[in-house]
C-alpha cells in the first residue's frame, strides 16, 4: 500500500499542448513539438549514459536549436527564449484539479518530481494554481540525475521519510514509469493521448486514461483510510 502520491509535471498534470502557438509561428506546424521534447529526452538520456548533467532548460535549449536546425530554420536567442520561458506557463488537464483534490481529501501526501529545474516547477505549479495540493516540491537537478535514473526516486523517499516501496509514482511516459519500478516504487501510469507503456517494460500496478480516473483507482487501492 503505497503512502505517498509522487507526480511527473510536464504532460502528467501540465497540458504541453499549450506550446503548439509556439511551434507553429517557428515551424509552421504544432507536431514538431513533439519532434523536439523527443528531442530533449534524447539528450538527458545520454547525459545519464555519459554520466554527465545538464539542467533542464539549457537542454531544451538545446534541443530546440538542434531540432532548427535539421529543418533549415535559424532561430533567434529570442525566439528560443520565449519557447523555453513558455514552459513555466503551461495550463492544467482538465481534470487534474479536481483529481488532486480527491486524492488530498482521501488522505494522502503528495509530492512532485519532475526532470525540470526546481525554480522553474515551483513557477509552472504557482501558474496552473496546483502548488496549494502538494506537501514536497522536488527536482532531479538535486541530485544531478535526471529520471529515469534511480537516484531522483530514491532522494524523493528519503525526503519524504518513506521507504521508496511506499512511493506510488504517476506518470505519463513509459520511461518513468520504468525508472519508479526500478527504484521499487509502486507505478500509476496516465494513458495521455499519444502515451503508451513500453511492451518490453514492467507493467505499470495501475492505469487509467486521465487522472480522476486514476485517482479514484489509486483511493481503492492504497486509501490510508480503508
Amino acid at each position: 500500500m503505497a503512502k505517498v502520491i509522487v507526480f511527473d509535471v510536464n504532460e502528467t498534470l501540465l497540458d504541453m499542448s499549450a506550446l503548439d502557438p509556439h511551434f507553429e509561428r517557428l515551424f509552421g506546424n504544432a507536431w514538431t513539438r513533439q519532434a523536439w521534447f523527443q528531442q530533449l529526452k534524447e539528450l538527458w538520456l545520454v547525459g545519464l549514459v555519459i554520466d554527465q548533467f545538464t539542467p533542464f532548460g539549457e537542454l531544451a535549449g538545446a534541443a530546440l536549436r538542434m531540432t532548427a536546425e535539421m529543418k533549415g530554420i535559424s532561430l533567434t536567442a529570442e525566439q528560443e527564449s520565449a519557447v523555453v520561458s513558455a514552459l513555466k506557463e503551461l495550463p492544467p488537464h482538465a481534470e487534474v484539479g479536481e483529481a488532486l483534490g480527491v486524492l488530498r481529501d482521501g488522505g494522502f501526501a503528495l509530492a512532485t518530481l519532475t526532470n525540470g529545474g526546481l525554480s522553474a516547477v515551483r513557477a509552472q505549479l504557482e501558474y496552473a494554481a496546483l502548488e496549494d495540493y502538494f506537501d514536497q516540491v522536488m527536482s532531479a537537478e538535486e541530485v544531478e540525475r535526471h529520471k529515469p535514473a534511480r537516484e531522483p526516486y530514491r532522494m524523493a523517499a528519503e525526503r519524504l521519510g518513506v521507504a521508496p516501496g511506499d512511493i506510488r509514482m504517476v506518470a505519463a511516459h513509459a520511461w518513468d514509469i520504468d525508472g519508479a519500478a526500478a527504484a521499487g516504487c509502486a507505478t500509476a501510469f496516465v494513458a495521455r493521448p499519444g502515451k503508451v507503456m513500453n511492451p518490453a517494460g514492467p507493467a505499470p500496478d495501475l492505469q487509467a486514461s486521465n487522472l480522476q480516473d486514476l485517482a479514484h483507482q489509486i483511493l481503492d487501492t492504497d486509501s490510508p483510510r480503508s
